[in-house]
């Protein structure tokens, strides 16, 4: 698994590199392996289109080789694709446009510049949640994906309807969800907010993104030298904050049983 990649293409390439994934080329090297990313390609970084080209060619490639290449929506998706379909309409009752809210986001003119038809298909095709090795992989640390269905297939069919058919209004309510975070968070709240989404959509831990795990644990990006395990073992994250120095993490799975809370 991988987490936020925020338009940094040569970190993500070392760093699959280093695990064997891809060979010196920047081809699939993986064979029949799997490799899942939590979201959030673009903005932030210097080549948000470039991690994406990489993704759908990693993606055919190991298809062909026997292995998989997944990836989940990111609230960054969203907002990529709002600012491609409507930039000039208001993301009400907020007074910006939805290219206003993406560039306040991050967002590079040279990413929405470069974003073809092909791009638009693909992103437009994710899944915003998957069962994996028993693992529950989501973009967000929310329990919001229970406001859009009670089962992953359900989650994932009213996300397709909505960005399938682009209406303002639909789309801001659904990016609005993606962006929440921190609900796991709370020690004893958390763990149970954890629990109820895992009994309704399945998997034994959720493993998401979209919180860097060092402003949850108040250290510095370079001190991550692992995904953060907590809610008494059931939620992982594993975005270490690429965009402000934090390492290109790789996670296998399944991970293995531990702790409450992972050294960094």
């Amino acid at each position: 698994m991988v987490g936020d990649v925020h338009g940094h293409l040569e970190p993500l390439v070392a760093a699959l590199t280093t695990a064997g994934l891809v060979d010196a080329a920047g081809d699939w090297a993986g064979a029949d392996a799997g490799l899942w990313f939590l979201g959030d390609f673009t903005d932030r970084g210097p080549d948000g289109i470039g991690v994406i080209d990489l993704v759908m060619r990693l993606a055919r490639q190991a298809d062909e080789a026997g292995g998989h290449v997944g990836a989940v929506l990111g609230n960054h998706e969203l907002l990529l694709l709002g600012a491609h379909h409507f930039p000039d309409e208001p993301v009400s009752p907020n007074p910006r446009t939805y290219r206003e809210l993406w560039q306040l986001n991050g967002g590079r003119t040279e990413d929405l510049t470069r974003l073809r038809d092909e791009h638009v298909a693909w992103l437009s095709g994710l899944p915003a949640a998957a069962v994996v090795a028993d693992h529950l992989l989501v973009h967000s640390d929310t329990t919001a994906y229970l406001e859009l269905g009670s089962s992953v297939t359900e989650v994932n069919r009213t996300v397709a309807r909505v960005i399938a058919e682009p209406r303002p209004e639909e789309w801001t309510d659904c990016m609005r969800l993606l962006f929440r975070r921190g609900e796991f968070l709370d020690p004893t709240l958390g763990p149970k907010a954890a629990e109820v989404v895992l009994r309704t959509l399945g998997g034994r831990r959720i493993v998401h993104g979209h919180s860097p795990i060092p402003v949850i644990r108040g250290i510095d990006p370079w001190e991550v030298e692992g995904p953060y395990v907590y809610a008494d073992g059931r939620v992982v994250d594993v975005d270490a904050g690429l965009f402000f120095g934090g390492p290109c993490l790789v996670v296998p799975l399944p991970l293995p049983e531990s702790g409450d809370e992972e050294p960094a």
